[in-house]
């Protein structure tokens, strides 16, 4: 069983996932990151590069979202070709038709200086910007509402044929036409009328956005998904989650507040955390967080992988180690390979690895031990695994070639920066991260030495740390102040490097 944590404090929230004991997901928000995955648009396009097929379109934001001729909707692309407006309806007494098997060129979809709807559907990531689409999605707890894509997809876990049939009619009783939908596996053995409840919901919110559209002047954000603890609830609440546990009042009676509208029968399964320890601590959170960051991983056996990304692609690399096993030699391997694919799985999700990933099992001997690997890892990632991916069958070298959706940033690239001492080759926390941890240890120093304390707690870092707190953060050292009844003074000794200490005086 899964439970979901939720840690809040005024500087960050943090969600984590774990299914016995393991981490398999963590999420982070605070007040200085801005999510624009999932938000819609109304973009620009700024220019069209009819050799790439690509127009970047100016969205308001630092940077320019490119679109690309495979994420435009096929409908809008054929109407803009032969000469339909968006919001255009075809009079079927006009004799006005339009051919799908003419040759699609972006420069004749789009015209430099228009406006058009797009969303996000993937952040920026180094030195690109957002990834846009026309192809929108809007997710809800049941249904994923596809406005514009006349198809019903259904989830393929749910497998009895009477239950698709009846989900599916009941989303056409309502869906509009031309609209599609995907009928998630948590919508199986619910009532019609809870679906469409949820259908209808994620209809006024597109209603809302297309009248948004319409009515502002400018390239700027119309609408973004619920906040990112909500979002974590609502894709993840099922019979798989025991337990929601969080530790902030407020936080608490926000996601009851959610679960009582969304889904009244998880209500008992919410729970308020007030303890010493911080809940994170006591699920062993924090220590597997930075084994994630590491690129060994060790596996219960004593074999291990190594994780090693570029931006192009990952290499996972599987090795016995210290494994030796306890028959012969083939079955070594095979004992490894299979806890490694089971591991690796974990470590995708963990990790936020996506695009290309090449897994270097351990070779084998036999085809059928070969098989029964291949087939192990295939299911444990369709299984355990959101992320929509892609496998090709092992090699001759024993390779496993796969891609696998991105969503974001990687965990290292939202926890670590690269190292102004060593030129980008290795990898420092960020700021961000540093202040988080030094927050989170003056914390524990305050509660441990409650009784003990004086009026003023001296926090003895280096002065870039120091600037950063004064300037992004200084409100959080009056929530320490107001809360505890102690006066933080920062001091500053570049001598001490990365690390703090805190001396009461």
């Amino acid at each position: 069983m899964k439970k979901i944590l939720i840690t809040s404090r005024p500087w960050e929230k943090r969600i984590a996932i774990i299914q016995n004991k393991l981490l398999q997901s963590i999420y982070f928000d605070s007040k200085s990151s801005f999510r624009l995955e999932k938000s819609f648009f109304k973009g620009q396009v700024a220019k069209i590069l009819p050799g790439v097929q690509t127009a970047f379109v100016d969205i308001g934001q630092e940077k320019a979202g490119f679109l690309h001729i495979s994420e435009i909707d096929r409908d809008l692309a054929f109407k803009k070709m032969n000469g339909f407006d968006n919001d255009e309806i075809e009079d079927e007494t006009s004799g006005r038709t339009y051919s799908h098997n003419r040759e699609v060129n972006i420069s004749s979809i789009f015209k430099q200086g228009e406006y058009i709807l797009v969303q996000v559907s993937k952040e920026p990531i180094n030195e690109k910007g957002a990834k846009l689409t026309t192809c929108f999605t809007l997710p809800g707890r049941f249904i994923v509402l596809m406005p514009n894509i006349s198809k019903v997809g259904i989830s393929k876990k749910i497998i009895d044929p009477s239950e698709r049939k009846r989900l599916k009619d009941a989303v056409l009783s309502v869906l509009p036409e031309n609209a599609g939908c995907i009928i998630r596996t948590t919508c199986e053995g619910k009532k019609d009328e809870e679906i469409i409840q949820d259908l209808k919901y994620l209809l006024d919110i597109w209603n809302n956005i297309q009248k948004k559209f319409k009515e502002e002047q400018k390239q700027t954000q119309i609408y973004q998904d619920i906040d990112l603890t909500l979002q974590i609830v609502r894709d993840h609440l099922d019979e798989s989650v025991e337990s929601i546990i969080c530790d902030n009042q407020e936080t608490y009676n926000t996601i009851n507040k959610f679960i009582g509208q969304v889904a009244t029968e998880y209500l008992n399964r919410s729970f308020f955390y007030n303890e010493k320890i911080s809940l994170f601590e006591s699920y062993e959170v924090e220590t597997q967080i930075q084994k994630s960051l590491q690129s060994k991983v060790t596996l219960d056996n004593g074999g291990s992988i190594i994780i090693d990304s570029t931006e192009a692609m990952t290499v996972i690399d599987v090795n016995t180690a210290k494994f030796v096993g306890s028959t012969n030699l083939e079955d070594t391997l095979f004992k490894t390979n299979m806890e490694a694919a089971k591991e690796i799985v974990r470590q995708l999700k963990l990790r936020n690895i996506g695009g290309l990933i090449v897994i270097d099992f351990i070779d084998m001997m036999h085809s059928s031990n070969k098989n029964k690997l291949f087939s192990y890892f295939e299911k444990t990632l369709k299984e355990e695994d959101k992320s929509q991916s892609v496998l090709l069958k092992i090699s001759e070298f024993g390779l496993v070639q796969m891609t696998r959706k991105r969503s974001g940033k990687t965990l290292r690239h939202q926890l670590l920066d690269h190292c102004e001492h060593c030129n980008g080759t290795g990898m420092t926390k960020t700021f961000s991260t540093r202040t988080y941890e030094l927050f989170r240890a003056l914390d524990r120093f305050i509660l441990k030495n409650d009784n003990k304390l004086s009026e003023y707690v001296n926090i003895i870092i280096d002065s870039n740390l120091a600037k950063y707190i004064i300037e992004i953060e200084y409100d959080t050292l009056l929530f320490f102040e107001k809360k505890y009844k102690i006066r933080p003074i920062i001091k500053q000794d570049d001598s001490i490097g990365s690390n703090y200490h805190f001396e009461n005086t």
